[in-house]
């Protein structure tokens, strides 16, 4: 596992902290966009199989979470969370100029990484989505309609049949526990109708994982955006069985061998 460094960078609300897991000679650059609540270390084992094919690979922790400023869970407006991601890109891509450069999002950083492609998707040599928040996803309307949002956190057992997962998530002081925030709740249907009116990626490869037990963000209303978002050249993987994380899944090296098939395929060698 590579040694991780942390960089505080001025985003669009306040300091946001980014992970590296540097490399010595890299031949691409990833940008991993973690999902809500979360934060970039839980990503780690992936970065470390990422890192084994060549990656420097960067993180941020987007505002509210983590390591980063901001009241805990609260996004306003996606669209700054995007600016700040390409704030992170930015700061992979002066460590290392002319690397081709990787997005991979889970869930929640689905929706970031999949608006973020369409605003620069001139910029990436392919995108990975695990799990993405896009297309028919019924929480969001679902708690709004509510008067009071009710405190009912994510159930650990629902990210991986692994145990330890769950455990570990439970536990982790940097994960969000509490509540949606209705701030939050309608960024999202703001930026998931955005993401629906934005086009769609063209000649960008896209690789889109998804178990199909995710009960979190069920895999047919993902499949209705990424069909939408799916260009020319996507390639969709879906694991029998597996919940909502699957790079945390228990069947997680065949989900690491497709990215590392996908890289093989989409990157200039």
């Amino acid at each position: 596992m590579p040694h991780v460094r942390e960089h505080i960078i001025e985003g669009t609300r306040g300091a946001v902290a980014v992970h590296e897991w540097p490399h010595p000679s890299p031949r691409h650059l990833a940008l991993l966009v973690h999902g809500y609540g979360e934060h970039a270390g839980r990503y780690r084992q992936l970065a470390g199989v990422l890192a084994g094919h060549g990656a420097a690979v960067w993180a941020p922790d987007h505002m509210g979470h983590g390591r980063s400023a901001g009241e805990r869970v609260l996004i306003e407006d996606f669209e700054d969370v995007v600016t700040d991601v390409h704030a992170a890109a930015d700061l992979a891509r002066a460590a290392h100029p002319g690397l081709p450069l990787v997005l991979v999002g889970h869930s929640m950083g689905g929706l970031i990484a999949a608006r973020y492609a369409q605003r620069y998707g001139a910029e990436l040599s392919a995108l990975i989505l695990s799990g993405p928040v896009i297309g028919a996803w019924e929480l969001p309307g679902r708690l709004l309609a509510l008067d009071e949002i009710p405190d009912t956190p994510i159930s650990p057992s629902a990210l991986s049949r692994d145990p330890a997962v769950g455990a570990a998530y439970a536990a982790d002081p940097l994960v969000w526990h509490g509540p949606m925030k209705r701030p939050t709740l309608q960024a999202f249907v703001r930026t998931l109708e955005a993401v629906d009116r934005g086009g769609d990626v063209g000649r960008l490869p896209l690789l889109w994982l998804h178990g199909d037990d995710d009960r979190l963000v069920p895999l047919p209303g993902s499949r209705v955006g990424v069909e939408r978002l799916g260009g020319d050249r996507l390639t969709e993987r879906i694991f029998p069985g597996a919940r909502h994380e699957v790079f945390h899944e228990t069947d997680r090296d065949r989900v690491h061998a497709e990215v590392i098939r996908f890289l093989d395929a989409s990157l200039p060698r």
